[in-house]
């Protein structure tokens, strides 16, 4: 599919030429930012000063469901630097995004090495119709949020190259799937491991009105179910009928270059299917020895969302592609023996090298934000003008969801940030007969769709740094030009849906009415 030539811009309505005016100038401004690097350090300085001017001002928080007092810390007083100082190395190493980043790519880059990837590429998604490649990887998105963070590092460079591979824009197949993990994070057919985190945290505060009260991982499923189609289909229609026209939207390589030679020949067929056998056969064990009640892989506490497998998905995952990889590399000679796996794995890992960079400078700034306590004065301010507001259901639950958007580029963890303002919003919206599991829904369509804005979540630079690939001149102007319409036009539709369905009364789950 061709970018956009100078007759049909000439040919569109002035509306979609402001609209692609608007985008452009957001690229070229986002564009003059500095280096991430150097962004977030940046930040910090401003972090720093506000930290000094609001602990000047004594301001601080109660932590709702706690006595404790939560004053905002100075982070240019002797204890800041200390801390700095001291934390610098444990914040890198302890930096989440990290050793999954990492741990996963290793072994996706022996199944890529290997020639897996694009033999599976080849003999799937690359074979739809071309508008349907871009709805397959959207859709995709939500799914692999059953692997957690992992989802990024597995699903972008995969779409990237079913892009390139249709002889379509590489760049827009980033775009396509990080926006759908990312502002679709909380869409799935599945049950995913953020379901069990964030009921978790949605229990215990309704505990304290009710403590009876549980919400369990499946208690959204079906509302989770039908999002996923409804982030998939917003999404494609953006892409396609929107960004994909834009202009600017080229990779350095031709966009449409020549599609990818579709023909496997019999070996490589026959290799995939083993490899893809095995892949089978260990998953298949995972469950057998995981879902049986009882199971000591269960966890301590017996439940399904606690096992050891799902809580170390990175790993998991990780081993599963290596070794999918090696059988198909053994079965067409790609692969000579055991001894090719660790420098195919560092040539993966060394594509990421200048993000693990810009991981140092963004694990500084998290570090030093959650030091402050200025992510919690204003979860927790933002959860109180919720709750001096006096209006209609729709109306407050509408409200929360622009306030967790607007915290959620500041606050980019989505189980941090409903730590704090969950023992407030849960019991305050009990009290007015909104379930905890529609206040945990709504929640979580904020929280979902400007996770793919934020220039302050790691996944953010990771995608930008695969767009690099495509893309040299990239730069954060450029991805957030491309998300930022999506994730407005996300919030928009995905909040009037959530309106039709809160109408229509239609359960959120098994036994867990909507009101």
């Amino acid at each position: 599919m061709s970018t956009t030539s100078p007759d049909e811009i000439n040919a569109m309505s002035p509306a979609m030429r402001r609209i692609f005016s608007v985008l452009a100038a957001v690229e070229r401004i986002g564009n003059k930012l500095p280096h991430p690097f150097w962004l977030f350090w940046i930040l910090s300085g401003v972090l720093a000063v506000a930290s000094a001017v609001m602990a000047a001002a004594n301001v601080s928080v109660t932590l709702p469901g706690t006595d404790e007092t939560q004053r905002v810390q100075n982070l240019l007083s002797l204890d800041g630097l200390t801390y700095a100082l001291d934390s610098a190395l444990e914040n890198f190493a302890g930096f989440p995004p990290l050793p999954v980043v990492v741990t996963v790519l290793m072994g996706v880059a022996v199944a890529e090495r290997s020639g897996l990837t694009e033999a599976v590429l080849r003999a799937t998604i690359v074979r739809l119709p071309a508008r349907w490649v871009t709805f397959a990887v959207a859709f995709a998105g939500t799914v692999a949020h059953v692997t957690f963070d992992a989802a990024f590092v597995i699903l972008i460079p995969m779409a990237a190259l079913a892009f390139k591979a249709a002889g379509r824009n590489p760049v827009i197949g980033v775009v396509t799937a990080y926006v759908s993990i990312s502002a679709g994070y909380n869409a799935s057919p599945l049950v995913t491991p953020s379901d069990a985190i964030i009921g978790s945290l949605t229990t215990s505060a309704a505990q304290i009105v009710d403590p009876n009260y549980v919400v369990t991982p499946t208690a959204s499923y079906f509302w989770n179910a039908a999002s996923s189609v409804l982030v998939a289909v917003v999404v494609t229609v953006m892409i396609e009928f929107v960004l994909n026209r834009r202009p600017e939207a080229e990779s350095d390589e031709l966009a449409d270059g020549e599609p990818m030679d579709l023909t496997l020949s019999s070996r490589d067929r026959r290799a995939m299917w083993q490899a893809l056998a095995v892949g089978a056969a260990m998953l298949a064990v995972a469950f057998a020895i995981t879902l049986p009640p009882g199971s000591p892989l269960r966890g301590e506490s017996g439940t399904l969302s606690e096992s050891i497998i799902l809580l170390n998905m990175a790993v998991v995952v990780s081993l599963l592609f290596a070794t999918m990889g090696f059988v198909y590399g053994r079965q067409t000679g790609s692969i000579a023996s055991l001894g090719d796996l660790p420098g195919l794995m560092a040539e993966g890992v060394r594509l990421i090298a200048p993000i693990v960079v810009l991981f140092f400078s963004i694990s500084q700034f998290l570090a030093y934000f959650s030091w402050t306590g200025i992510g919690s004065v204003v979860a927790v301010d933002g959860a109180a003008l919720l709750e001096r507001l006096d209006a209609p259901t729709l109306v407050i639950l509408a409200i929360l969801v622009v306030v967790v958007s607007a915290v959620n580029l500041m606050v980019t963890s989505g189980s941090a940030m409903w730590s704090l303002i969950a023992p407030v919003v849960v019991p305050m919206l009990m009290y007015v007969d909104i379930s905890p599991e529609v206040a945990q829904t709504v929640y979580r369509i904020g929280d979902s769709c400007t996770n793919a804005v934020t220039p302050m979540s790691a996944y953010f630079i990771l995608a930008l740094g695969y767009m690099q690939q495509y893309r040299r001149s990239a730069g954060i102007g450029t991805l957030a030009s491309y998300t930022l319409p999506i994730a407005l036009v996300l919030l928009v539709v995905w909040t009037l849906f959530f309106a039709l369905w809160y109408a229509a009364g239609i359960p959120l789950g098994p036994g867990v009415p909507v009101r």
